[in-house]
């Protein structure tokens, strides 16, 4: 009965793992949209004749942001090595 325990909390800790890994990579997904939709607006402003600077230096801070975050979840996504 007690291998049966420890077996099924294994599976447990599994299915929270790979749940985890799923949210993470749907975050992911969603920030690379708006990093993306980001850059495209930026480009769209330094194209205009007129540009907002104080409005371009916030997209600009908040793509950075984004970026920030997307490489902070990317690294959740590697695999601890035992050393």
């Amino acid at each position: 009965m007690l291998s049966f325990t420890i077996i099924e909390s294994r599976r447990r800790r599994k299915a929270m793992f790979v749940d985890d890994q799923e949210a993470i990579k749907l975050k992911l997904m969603e920030l690379r949209v708006e990093h993306r939709d980001l850059d495209e607006a930026i480009q769209r402003m330094l194209e205009a004749p007129y540009v907002d600077q104080l409005q371009l230096t916030r997209l600009k801070k908040r793509k950075l942001v984004l970026k920030d975050m997307m490489t902070k979840l990317e690294s959740q996504l590697i695999p601890d090595l035992n050393a």
